[in-house]
């Protein structure tokens, strides 16, 4: 009897234990979710998801230290030349890149900066590109069709300035594309006695067919009323790519001003898996300006060769020199050693 009654109290103590313990106990509140980075692979490698939304952003650029050699070497973007035979300069650019589904496609947003510095104190900071693109429409500050070129750096096919405040549209297939664009032409050639403010039309047709990729680009400046017409094209062949191209231009203007005419071509040799050799050749007919035409009585022609070598991943070495000569004015020899770091 005596050790039923213990038990019946035992039992009794216990349950008012544990009542009192469940009175007091103590709520642990559950951390926030956090939001982790998530990779978006819809658009390529590189891109994430903006945390909170659905836009996708890539970030890169490079890092580049480069070294001209010859007459009165001009550094890129350099507000002054000077009467040095070389210079050096350092430059970083970092690029942003949005991109988002919409019902017209992928709405994309690029903005490009680049700070060149060719000393501690001599510094120029610039928008290299700011542009919307949806549905093949382009519109704001960006590189034109003329600043594609062949890969080595003998050739001089390309516009003197070719980033524009323009409006295009590009019809782009799985092997061909053309477009048309409007350029403000507000740092190209003009006439004496003109205000660099005028406006050129451009087009593009471009495209792969087996081992050829080539691209036909013109160009129609409206102030100094004449234009400019390129061909472009690399085709595989052994154990490299040969690369032609061709231009007239009808006389001096934004889009061409070199030369009245010229051909070039190039042979891209994969001589290992790191280092491209390229040798390259141009010949320029009517060269240079007298009285706002063509030189008739000069051609010229330009020899060089360049070699890219990829030291590891993400860093390369670009080398290149390259020898002018013209039938009327001095024989120029020139190059540059780049190192550069992509990411």
């Amino acid at each position: 009897m005596k050790i039923t009654t213990a038990l019946i109290c035992w039992t009794a103590a216990l349950a008012a234990l544990s009542s009192a313990q469940a009175a007091d106990a103590i709520v642990v509140a559950e951390p926030e979710t956090v939001e982790y980075v998530r990779i978006c692979d819809a658009h390529g490698s590189g891109y994430f998801y903006i945390p909170g939304t659905e836009t996708c952003l890539k970030i890169h650029g490079y890092i580049r230290f480069q070294a001209n050699a010859g007459p009165n070497a001009v550094t890129a973007n350099a507000s002054t030349s000077g009467t040095s035979d070389w210079d050096v300069f350092t430059r970083g650019q970092l690029q942003v890149t949005a991109k988002s589904d919409t019902e017209y496609g992928a709405l994309t947003g690029v903005l490009v900066f680049q700070i060149n510095a060719d000393n501690a104190f001599g510094q120029a900071t610039k928008l290299d590109s700011a542009y919307v693109d949806i549905a093949g429409l382009r519109a704001g500050l960006f590189y034109s069709w003329w600043d594609d070129d062949l890969s080595g750096d003998t050739d001089d096919i390309k516009s003197k300035v070719t980033l524009h405040n323009a409006m295009r549209y590009q019809y782009e297939s799985n092997n061909f594309y053309t477009g048309v664009s409007v350029d403000e032409l507000e740092d190209g050639y003009y006439s004496a006695g003109e205000a660099p403010n005028n406006v050129g039309i451009a087009f593009a047709v471009g495209g792969k067919v087996g081992a050829l990729s080539y691209q036909i680009t013109g160009g129609y400046d409206t102030d100094n009323q004449d234009g400019a017409i390129r061909v472009m094209g690399n085709v595989a062949m052994g154990p490299g790519t040969l690369g032609l191209a061709g231009i007239y231009s009808s006389a001096p203007n934004s889009y061409y001003q070199t030369a009245e005419w010229i051909a070039a071509v190039q042979y891209a040799i994969t001589a290992t898996e790191k280092i491209k050799i390229t040798p390259g050749f141009q010949y320029y007919g009517h060269y240079g300006i007298i009285g706002g035409d063509f030189n008739d009585d000069n051609d010229g022609w330009k020899v060089g060769v360049t070699i890219d070598y990829e030291l590891v991943e993400n860093l390369y070495v670009k080398a290149t020199v390259n020898r002018l000569e013209q039938d009327q004015g001095s024989e120029v020899t020139t190059g540059f050693f780049r190192l550069q770091r992509a990411f």
